[in-house]
């Protein structure tokens, strides 16, 4: 479980078609509330009908979702936010140095792909700015409402900051900002890598890869294998907040699609195998049921604890990176992780 992610398909959120360049835009949206609406329903209506039945995590980030979710960040059980929040402050300087050009006075861009409220990035943006780096920050972001919120508070905190919030596709933005010309250091931080399957992660990294100039820094988050009852408690904490998240998808189609989901037969689910190093998440019915989905005209039958995929989190290791890293056409320039090996921070580079 990361932030604003797709668990087995690549993030096509919103694409926009250009990105605004005042201090602190407001965020554009290009695609209409239409177009959203019936990628939705094409997503649900092909999810429900395969065997598993799957529905993206994707579709988790609603404005209900995205407060659940920075409930979930706060919960005790959930290691990764602080953890990679310690990692960021522990090597900030290292870091900085590791994104920005060897030119200390060099513009440059610093775009981060799923920003959310910006509470781990702005460390880095702190430093950057105290060490008087030349550099705008854009976010990129799958919720207008998260990316107004953190306009709003780099206003206030950070008001010398050039910022160009948008609501985009991840390619797309990347291609977008490819155009542009100066250094780019993109960032991806909070894990969301681990949230692909292998072939789609594969495909996702080599996508980041094909706009990077030789000048251009990748900054990955990656959540490290360790103790399998650790990660999977952070999963299902035990104030039931990760399991209102799973289960406000459903909700969400109830209020969007004009479904009957009772979620008083649902249950959120979620295990962990350490030889995939896959945390997987599930919905499940607990009675035989149907449930009619108005926008789509249709109904679906569930059978009593048949599970519903909603998201994948794979945990890696260091010889995983490098082999992700080099098959993408990417190698590892530094690596940097916590004092427990919880979690990496990896720079990389183009090979080429």
């Amino acid at each position: 479980m990361t932030s604003h992610s797709a668990a087995a398909a690549s993030p096509s959120f919103y694409a926009s078609e250009q990105i605004e360049t005042d201090a602190a835009p407001a965020p554009r949206q290009a695609a209409t509330p239409d177009q959203a609406l019936e990628a939705l329903k094409k997503h649900v209506a092909e999810g429900l009908a395969r065997t598993p039945k799957t529905l993206s995590s994707m579709y988790f980030y609603d404005d209900e979702g995205s407060r659940l979710f920075q409930q979930i960040m706060a919960l005790p059980e959930y290691y990764p936010t602080r953890t990679e929040f310690a990692l960021l402050t522990r090597h900030q300087a290292a870091l900085a140095t590791a994104l920005r050009p060897e030119d200390a006075q060099e513009p440059f861009f610093l775009l981060e792909l799923g920003a959310g409220d910006g509470l781990k990035t702005k460390i880095l943006l702190r430093h950057l700015l105290d060490t008087g780096a030349s550099f705008t920050y854009v976010p990129v972001d799958i919720s207008g409402a998260a990316l107004d919120g953190l306009a709003a508070s780099l206003r206030q905190e950070l008001p010398t900051l050039r910022v160009e919030p948008i609501v985009a596709d991840y390619g797309a933005a990347l291609r977008l900002m490819a155009a542009r010309p100066g250094r780019k250091a993109v960032l991806f931080l909070g894990s969301n890598i681990g949230n692909f399957l292998p072939a789609d992660r594969q495909a996702f990294l080599q996508e980041l890869a094909a706009p990077l100039s030789s000048n251009d820094r990748l900054l990955i988050g990656f959540d490290l294998q360790k103790d399998p009852r650790f990660i999977r408690a952070a999963y299902d904490d035990t104030q039931g907040v990760t399991a209102a998240f799973n289960l406000n998808l459903l909700t969400r189609l109830n209020r969007e699609l004009a479904a009957d989901f009772d979620l008083a037969t649902w249950q959120h689910y979620t295990d962990y195998d350490p030889l995939s190093g896959a945390v997987r998440s599930f919905l499940m019915p607990t009675q035989a049921q149907q449930v009619h989905i108005g926008a789509l005209g249709r109904s679906f039958d569930f059978a009593a604890w048949e599970p519903v995929h909603t998201e994948n989190s794979y945990k890696f290791t260091r010889p995983l990176i490098d082999t992700l890293a080099a098959d993408a056409g990417l190698a590892v320039a530094e690596f940097f992780t916590d004092e427990q090996t919880y979690f990496a921070d990896v720079v990389l580079r183009l090979t080429v």
